[in-house]
């Protein structure tokens, strides 16, 4: 038997850093996170717009079926107005007392009425 190949190490990046590099890494991890402090900030504001505006057109709304309501019960007390408005016209002795009144009509004697079968 052959003896085991001797293994070597070998570095792929220096042990020590070069003290140049610790202040770049710096800037580039706030500059990171300066970056990212700025996105998160711009989403919340945008957020709380939102939510700013969905309050404001929930409030809109609800004036706009508040008015609706109000014309409801209007039209629904309008319409109870001109059913009784219309069962006084259309009542049979109103309109014997207007045809006598106003057209001179008289009731018929006996004899003008005829039945038919």
């Amino acid at each position: 038997m052959s003896p085991p190949a001797a293994r070597v190490l070998t570095v792929r990046r220096p042990l020590v850093r070069p003290a140049g590099h610790s202040r770049r890494l710096l800037r580039a991890v706030r500059g990171w996170l300066v970056r990212r402090v700025l996105v998160l900030g711009a989403v919340l504001v945008a957020l709380c717009l939102l939510q700013v505006w969905l309050r404001l057109q929930v409030v809109h709304v609800g004036y706009d079926l508040s008015a609706a309501r109000q014309v409801e019960l209007r039209l629904e007390h309008e319409q109870r107005e001109l059913a009784v408005e219309l069962a006084t016209l259309r009542d049979p002795g109103r309109l014997g007392e207007v045809a006598r009144r106003r057209l001179g009509m008289i009731d018929p004697a006996k004899g003008q009425v005829v039945v038919l079968p």
